[in-house]
């Protein structure tokens, strides 16, 4: 064992001669390898237009499956109604194809277009949520004046006001970043604006709403790369304003009290919670089957709404709801790894914002369904029955695949003439490469210029120009014996050719 060691020993001492002795000779392993995907689901995950494909499968499924479950979920109550099962569908129907069109819109969307319009949409939506307030206009229900009813159809202007505001907030972050703002600068807009529609929506009241446009808010702060402080002030007091709107009212503080403590009022403010709890555990491993549950049939309250995932679990069991969220997962996933691979800092700041603004409302309802957090009444994202709340995240997940296809890669393939089977179904236009504005290709521009060699100390200009004098004189000195200065060649007075002619005549 010695004697292998010391043969190993003399190899490796003579390799690392050789490569001092020749020092300009690369080896393998100092040159770095690209690593090559080993599995074909590596080499798909490595493609250009692998998270364009990958946003759209899953806002496919999603849209899918939740209008499957609010068919299902629905159909006793809108029986109930007016004596027609298919009356809540058909309106979620109808605000999904509305959805659907304002993601292709988005789709196509240029990325300039979208930063000009930012500040005019989030001051239309402001005066929206001014108009909603006025008794005549805007619509009460379930405590709230929030909605605008037209012509049978309800909408509500704080969902607007959310897709707004992350535009807005993402360009304002996004140019002032760039321009290496100071941070009350990039606050003292942001923050006011948010803010004046923050209590607005307090006023209507909406607790869902206020904590959704939080997350925003949030998320913003966190992603813009703002100090830790401004952050951690900030959900204080979103969490303080939240708390303080969830005590304040009468419905909602019987609901923190029967989170709180679930067998103070069962058949009263805890009614919901205990049969969403139910449901979930007649669902079991593999559920009662798609149709077949009971807490539908006015057991639970909102089951299409609120607590649609309690009737996904009792009909698809415990694999159905671990499959959704999954697919929620997987969309955080999505979200996350085209921010990371945009070159455009404002739409890396809004995808980043809307895939924490989906997870976290995500979050939220599932939180409250299985008993983690208090019931807030924020909807499940493209599973709930809501139309406005369908027709805006099927918008920003539009928004979120035209980021797709402006990945670098992306670009990239689709103007070298790549054939993508999906842009070419949808018709879509080639994507506009990023081109950075002025003041980043000036700091760009000064990174990359080479910074000059730090001097000694005592060695500038101004500390050698002495000695330079000092060693002219000196060797001046020394070359006409230490004496005063003899005039030299060039100095003399030259003849001039008069004179020239003169000398000759002597001679």
């Amino acid at each position: 064992m010695i004697g292998v060691l010391g043969v190993l020993g003399r190899l490796r001492r003579r390799e690392a001669a050789a490569e001092a002795a020749d020092p300009a000779q690369d080896t393998a392993a100092d040159k770095p390898v690209k690593s090559e995907p080993r599995t074909r689901f590596g080499a798909w995950l490595g493609r250009p237009m692998t998270s364009f494909h990958l946003i759209i499968a899953i806002a496919a499924l999603l849209t899918t499956l939740g209008l499957i479950m609010v068919l299902s979920a629905s159909g006793v109550e809108s029986y109930g109604v007016d004596g027609s099962a298919w009356r809540i569908f058909a309106k979620q129907v109808l605000w999904t194809v509305i959805g659907l069109f304002g993601c292709y819109v988005a789709l196509r969307m240029p990325v300039r277009f979208m930063r000009r319009t930012a500040f005019a949409g989030y001051a239309f939506t402001i005066v929206l949520l001014v108009l909603v307030l006025i008794p005549g206009i805007g619509t009460l229900s379930n405590g709230s004046r929030g909605w605008f009813v037209i012509y049978g159809f309800s909408m509500q202007p704080s969902e607007l006001a959310k897709i707004a505001f992350a535009i807005w907030g993402a360009h304002l972050l996004a140019a002032r970043r760039m321009e290496r703002a100071t941070l009350g600068e990039m606050l003292v807009p942001l923050v006011p604006a948010a803010g004046v529609a923050l209590v607005l929506i307090v006023i209507q009241p909406d607790l869902g709403q206020t904590v959704s446009l939080g997350i925003i808010l949030l998320a913003l702060l966190w992603y813009a790369g703002l100090p830790l402080r401004v952050f951690t002030t900030s959900l204080a007091a979103i969490v303080a304003a939240a708390a303080i709107m969830a005590v304040t009212e009468g419905y909602r503080s019987d609901r923190v009290r029967s989170w709180l403590d679930p067998d103070a009022d069962i058949q009263g403010a805890g009614y919901q919670a205990r049969q969403a709890k139910f449901a979930l555990a007649n669902g079991g491993i593999f559920g009662d089957g798609l149709g077949q549950g009971t807490a539908k049939w006015n057991y639970l309250p909102n089951a299409h709404n609120d607590f649609i995932f309690a009737i996904i679990g009792e009909e698809l069991g415990f694999i159905g709801g671990f499959g959704l969220l999954a697919l929620f997962g997987l969309f955080a996933y999505t979200g996350m790894r085209i921010a990371k691979r945009s070159a455009d800092p404002f739409l890396r700041l809004l995808t980043a914002t809307t895939t924490m603004w989906v997870i976290g409302q995500s979050f939220i309802n599932v939180g409250y369904v299985i008993g983690l957090l208090p019931v807030t009444g924020i909807q499940l994202p493209l599973i709930s029955a809501g139309g406005t709340s369908t027709a805006t995240t099927l918008f920003m997940i539009g928004i979120m695949a035209n980021a797709a296809r402006h990945e670098p890669e992306a670009v990239a393939a689709l103007r070298a003439g790549a054939d993508d089977r999906m842009n070419r179904i949808l018709r879509l236009p080639l994507p506009e490469p990023y081109t950075p504005t002025r003041i980043e290709a000036l700091r760009d521009r000064l990174r990359s210029r080479p910074q000059p060699a730090a001097r000694p100390r005592g060695s500038g200009r101004a500390r050698q120009a002495p000695k330079r004098a000092a060693s002219r004189g000196a060797g001046r000195a020394g070359q006409n014996g230490g004496g005063r200065r003899r005039p030299a060649a060039s100095d003399e007075r030259r003849p001039t050719r008069g004179r020239a002619r003169a000398l000759e005549g002597q001679r």
